[in-house]
């Protein structure tokens, strides 16, 4: 088994955005941060219009021809080439990496309909992993994971939360992602014991996420000011 990106193995992010997002049908998609543009491909596939923005111009090349329309842009400045609104706004790892998330997301969500879906996912810094660490004075930056030397900021589940009631929007759902063993052991992939401790890992990190999960993502939706309702 040969997993892409992590979209093909169930209790990743990219799966789990995937499954929230839904059908298109022809609605509009914002993919916020799309690097290679694996997960707008698919989007593109389940009907979506799909527009991404990515601060890379080289991954913005290859993810050019997987999307409706590319824009290339930092988000830490204001995004320009942004137009009409969409159904559903993705985020996926982004806001980890910026100097100000919580203004990134308010601006964002004025292209976001009335009744549009929201969906984030940021890495966990409670992770019992991270917390073992700390207990034995480690806090050292990797190249890719929790503590991925790009990141800016850190989140904790509550943290998480709080930062999205900041920017306005009701919460309607915060669910975790698993520590994806199939990228730590690629060779194991086909072997039952990793399935099977995989599925085992998938679960912990759903039922005890603040401890297990591994990255958190949530679903969310505007709230309704009086003059919407």
């Amino acid at each position: 088994m040969r997993y892409q990106d992590k979209v093909d193995d169930p209790h990743s992010s990219h799966a789990i955005i995937l499954s929230r997002a839904g059908d298109g049908r022809g609605k509009r998609l914002l993919d916020v941060g799309s690097a290679q543009g694996v997960l707008a491909e698919r989007f593109g596939a389940r009907g979506f219009e799909v527009v991404c923005i990515e601060g890379d111009p080289g991954l913005a090349a290859t993810a050019a021809g997987r999307c409706r329309q590319m824009i290339i842009a930092n988000l830490d400045q204001p995004v320009m080439g942004l137009t009409g609104t969409f159904d559903v706004i993705v985020l996926g790892d982004v806001l980890e990496h910026l100097q100000d998330p919580l203004q990134v997301l308010r601006d964002l969500l004025r292209y976001l309909k009335p009744d549009g879906k929201l969906i984030v996912s940021v890495p966990n810094i409670a992770h019992l992993f991270i917390r073992l660490n700390l207990l034995v004075g480690r806090f050292e930056y990797t190249d890719r994971g929790i503590l991925d030397r790009t990141h800016l900021r850190f989140f904790t589940r509550r943290s998480f939360r709080q930062l999205l009631e900041e920017a306005s929007v009701v919460v309607d759902e915060v669910t975790a992602s698993a520590v994806p063993l199939f990228l730590v052991w690629p060779g194991q992939a086909r072997r039952g014991w990793l399935r099977a401790s995989h599925r085992l890992n998938g679960y912990v990190a759903r039922h005890w996420s603040t401890m297990f999960g591994y990255q958190f993502i949530a679903v969310a939706r505007r709230e309704k000011h009086r003059h919407e309702t």
